[in-house]
């Protein structure tokens, strides 16, 4: 092999490895001061990720927008195992909008209510993350506690994934935590409905007095409370039911999997996300404060 060829391979190679670099490389698409956030979106190696104040909010792959979101998205799944007839539901927190193409793509006989705070927001997941307002999904701009202090509607199913930024880092705001906020809720689902509540922390170090802190304010509301977390990312979802009747990790296997095989549920990892179930309270529950409108306390939890 002659050195000319071998020099042409090197330079081949050199430019593929440049090329490579290149694709992979992160990129600002799009960014903007709004009233609440410092928006990002940035591409990277085929993912989208949405961002507010450097936080990670949203992730998307690019060529395929129901792959790529964060894994605690999936545990927005589970109500289907307390209510096999769900037909509306209501999300507080829009950012990227992963749940709702999820239940978009996968429950076309659902309608879903987004409401979103922040007007910027809502134009940047139309824009870069495939959200779309059908007669299945309406977005209203309001603060998510308002709207439902408002509304006649009664929801199957509610989900919360509302964050601000404090000095903490990402935030639940504190009026979206109490006790009085649960009962607001609990009086706008259905008789089997279910509340599915997104906390960025972990049951047993990061966070774990704020999880501890919700868990026993949803239990002073709802006759059961469950959790979900996250094996991927510090992430556990709060799973609330009206239904006193309590599930063990048996009753979820079991029913999780028919609901899976008359294909009621079609996400592809549901099975496996109901791995993550716990009926029992968090450590940290016996030690954190209920949470009310006078006593909110979020910051002082956030350690």
């Amino acid at each position: 092999m002659s050195s000319s060829f071998l020099k042409h391979l090197m330079i081949l190679a050199s430019l593929l490895l440049l090329c490579s670099a290149l694709a992979a490389r992160a990129i600002v698409v799009f960014s903007t001061y709004s009233a609440y956030h410092y928006i990002e979106v940035v591409d990277e190696g085929g993912v989208r990720t949405l961002s507010f104040n450097g936080s990670r909010e949203t992730r998307m792959h690019r060529e395929n927008p129901l792959q790529g979101h964060f894994e605690y998205t999936e545990y927005f799944h589970m109500p289907w195992l307390w209510n096999t007839n769900i037909k509306r539901v209501l999300m507080i927190g829009l950012g990227g909008g992963s749940t709702q193409r999820s239940y978009q793509h996968y429950y076309t006989n659902v309608t879903v209510d987004s409401v979103e705070l922040d007007p910027a927001v809502v134009n940047v997941a139309k824009t870069y993350f495939h959200v779309t307002e059908t007669p299945a999904h309406r977005i209203h701009i309001q603060d998510g506690r308002i709207f439902l202090r408002r509304t006649t509607n009664v929801y199957d199913v509610i989900l919360m994934d509302a964050y601000s930024t404090t000095r903490y880092g990402s935030s639940i705001p504190p009026h979206l935590t109490t006790k009085e906020f649960f009962t607001i809720a609990r009086n706008h689902l259905s008789t089997n409905g279910v509340m599915a509540y997104n906390i960025i922390g972990t049951v047993r170090d990061w966070n774990a007095d704020f999880v501890g802190g919700l868990f026993r304010t949803m239990r002073e509301v709802f006759p059961q409370v469950y959790l979900f977390p996250a094996t991927e990312s510090q992430n556990v979802v709060l799973l609330a039911t009206k239904s006193p009747e309590r599930f063990d990790a048996t009753r979820v296997q079991k029913d999780g999997l028919a609901l899976a095989r008359n294909k009621t549920v079609t996400l592809p990892t549901f099975t496996r996300r109901l791995q993550s179930f716990v009926n029992t309270p968090p450590p940290s529950a016996s030690r954190s404060p209920v949470l009310t409108d006078d006593r909110a306390g979020v910051e002082g939890l956030l350690r």
